[in-house]
């Protein structure tokens, strides 16, 4: 994650950064009348730039879609669960072009082969379901929210954006952007890729850490599995201490893939 570090430094990044976040807050403000479940989250088609930001600006993207998101939560409600938001958009912003560098390489992200698209799914599904396990395990630990309920409503909400609206998007941008020499790559040539085995070794981490997270989450917050180590206490509804617990170690090791990729 040292490019997350380095962006600062460089002036560009930071305007970047801030053409990211204010994209992200432009277009999710509106939609804050559009609640899917009142109180909790509402239609986010907003949730279409940070995917595309990823693949354009790199660590830019991350920190503008947190800054976006902060910004977007202070027309729907502040909390202390927000801190947490902060940090699952982050990762919703970072994980896309990590993943794509992983798995594709050099390749153009709009390019319409099966591996591409492949790739650009799973990059998808991972920023999607990472996003979603970390607010999951914030609410749980403030026991505001069950993971169930926020686990899954997150990853319909991102995926619904980044695979129905991205892709058209960043089809219709990456181009210009490219041809104008403003991808991240164009900005920061100091960053070096990891050796090809580290990156795959971080994916393996981050994938296992990101679907152990939301399966265990989820049966744990329905009450489908009761974990036999933990107290007769903890294992009761609403399960928030058993769901804290047994998330946490999954979070730490898809945090972990993310530093070696």
């Amino acid at each position: 994650m040292r490019d997350l570090v380095l962006m600062w430094r460089n002036t560009r990044m930071v305007v970047l950064c801030a053409i990211s976040g204010a994209l992200y807050a432009a277009v999710l403000v509106p939609f804050k009348v559009v609640p899917l479940i009142p109180g909790v989250t509402e239609l986010r088609p907003a949730n279409a730039i940070p995917v595309v930001c990823s693949f354009l600006f790199g660590p830019a993207a991350a920190w503008g879609t947190a800054i976006g998101n902060v910004i977007g939560d202070f027309f729907g409600g502040v909390g202390p669960g927000d801190i947490f938001g902060f940090l699952a958009n982050l990762a919703y912003g970072y994980v896309p072009y990590k993943v794509w560098n992983a798995l594709a390489g050099g390749r153009n992200p709009i390019a319409r082969s099966p591996l591409s698209i492949g790739c650009y799914v799973t990059a998808c599904l991972l920023a999607s379901m990472q996003c979603a396990d970390i607010v999951g395990w914030g609410e749980n630990l403030l026991a505001l929210r069950p993971f169930s309920v926020m686990g899954n409503v997150i990853v319909f909400n991102n995926l619904l954006a980044s695979l129905a609206l991205a892709p058209f998007l960043l089809y219709a941008i990456y181009p210009r952007v490219c041809r104008g020499r403003m991808l991240y790559q164009d900005m920061m040539p100091e960053l070096r890729a990891m050796p090809r085995a580290v990156q795959l070794a971080g994916l393996a981490l981050l994938a296992f850490g990101v679907f152990g997270a939301w399966v265990a989450g989820n049966l744990v917050s329905t009450g489908y599995w009761e974990p036999a180590f933990l107290p007769l206490r903890m294992v009761q509804a609403p399960y928030d201490g058993a769901v804290a617990v047994v998330v946490s170690p999954f979070i730490l090791v898809s945090a972990l893939g993310l530093g070696l990729m």
